[in-house]
């Protein structure tokens, strides 16, 4: 809650009740290291599956962000460098504490997809996916 005498006034009676909608775009956050690549001392490799797996998720229409906990910058460097950089919509940082009145185990339409599973994923399954019970 904002403190008192803030000035700032938040209220659901101007946003409207909205049940969950599953027309909502897919938005997928994918991560840098052991994801999109793997290092091996001071060289570091493409995971190819997966660069290859972004771009087919970007062309039909997913929200994607790219996150890493090495930051925000060496998040869109890694992308450019793969040559994915244009479809990420934002690169963040991972964060170190999340608030949030459930765990992470709790969110409905969630689901974490380990990077050698991607090959034969799509919207459709992922859509599948999240909307099982």
């Amino acid at each position: 809650m904002p403190a008192e005498g803030s000035g700032i006034r938040f209220s659901t009676a101007d946003r409207p009740d909205r049940p969950m909608n599953t027309q909502l775009p897919l938005v997928v956050y994918v991560d840098v290291d052991d994801t999109l690549v793997r290092s091996a001392g001071t060289k570091r490799m493409p995971i190819p599956t997966v660069v290859a797996h972004v771009k087919t998720l970007f062309l039909d229409g997913v929200e994607l962000f790219c996150w890493s906990t090495a930051g925000a910058e060496y998040a869109r460097v890694t992308a450019q460098q793969l040559g994915i950089e244009t479809c990420f919509k934002a690169f963040l940082p991972k964060p170190n504490v999340l608030i949030d009145d459930q765990e992470l185990a709790a969110w409905r339409r969630f689901k974490i997809v380990h990077p050698f599973d991607v090959a034969d994923k799509s919207v459709e399954t992922y859509t599948k996916l999240i909307d099982s019970p």
